[in-house]
């Protein structure tokens, strides 16, 4: 076996590789992003594995520094005839050292919850659970209204605020999706709320009690729907809050946020527990079918 730097001309390979793989759910995203997705040199803050074996595409994973310290693996995959012979372990161990160089002192993956075969596999390779989250998908709406009694401002001080004494902080880890990499989360600082206020959206939920929710607007995608038309998506990191009508008020700005973006649908990240999801239900948001899991690995000391 050899694992070396996956390069452009490897597509054909890799779209081989994972032709098989998720073809219940409309196949593999790899062979659809590969080009853009990999890092065209070194020094990029992220490394591509590739596993070969007697010169086939045995395996693959991305590694990605999401800050100075953390660092994110994502799309594992090994090809079906190379199945438990290694290429996962000698994938992780180059991943884990790339990053451990980099000054890595946790690693995180994000597995779908329906992906049930791959939660074995992570728990072997040192991996624990940190949390799950699920995504609320309000409908861009330029009228949506605030309940009485709330305002929401663009104060990344109070969102912050609001962030360090919130439930959803403990529950999530600590963690949002992360600017640098899509699909990605990390550890959010009071840095980031001032510059997504700056370069986002920040919100900031506010009652006549106090503080009463946060969250924030990461970026917009295009996506390809079931039907192939592409599509908008404005994609927000957190969303928190007290209570129904906190979170009334929270997708009421995200609703006009998306909007005058003029993104055809959104997706907000909030906890999966029965509290967020049934409040984000009663507020009148859309759910995705399923939550994710986010598990990390120590990367200290290995």
């Amino acid at each position: 076996m050899n694992v070396r730097r996956a390069t452009h001309d490897d597509y054909d390979a890799v779209a081989e590789m994972t032709s098989d793989i998720w073809t219940d759910r409309g196949g593999d995203y790899i062979p659809r992003v590969y080009h853009d997705w990999l890092e065209d040199e070194p020094g990029q803050g992220k490394k591509t594995f590739l596993a070969e074996i007697d010169g086939d595409a045995a395996g693959i994973i991305q590694a990605v520094m999401v800050s100075s310290d953390e660092a994110w693996f994502q799309s594992m995959r090994v090809a079906s005839e190379y199945r438990r012979q290694g290429v996962s372990q000698r994938l992780n161990e180059a991943a884990y050292g790339w990053a451990r160089e980099r000054g890595a002192t946790v690693g995180r993956a994000m597995i779908f919850s329906w992906n049930t075969a791959s939660f074995g596999a992570a728990r072997a390779s040192g991996y624990d659970p940190a949390t799950e989250f699920r995504f609320a998908q309000p409908d861009p709406d330029g009228d949506a209204t605030t309940p009485d009694g709330y305002a929401v401002s663009s104060d990344p001080t109070a969102a912050w605020r609001y962030w360090t004494h919130s439930d959803a902080r403990d529950l999530l880890r600590g963690l949002g999706l992360a600017p640098e990499e899509t699909w990605a989360m990390r550890e959010l600082t009071r840095d980031d709320f001032q510059t997504f206020a700056d370069e986002t959206a920040v919100f900031a939920v506010e009652s006549d009690g106090g503080l009463a929710g946060t969250g924030y607007r990461l970026r917009t995608t295009e996506r390809t729907n079931d039907d192939g038309e592409e599509e908008t998506w404005a994609e927000y990191g957190l969303g928190a809050w007290d209570d129904v009508d906190a979170a009334r008020a929270l997708f009421a700005d995200v609703a006009r946020d998306a909007a005058a973006l003029e993104a055809d649908r959104t997706r907000v990240v909030i906890p999966e527990t029965p509290r967020y999801v049934t409040d984000a239900a009663y507020a009148g948001a859309e759910l995705s079918d399923e939550p994710d899991f986010v598990l990390e690995i120590d990367l200290t000391g290995r």
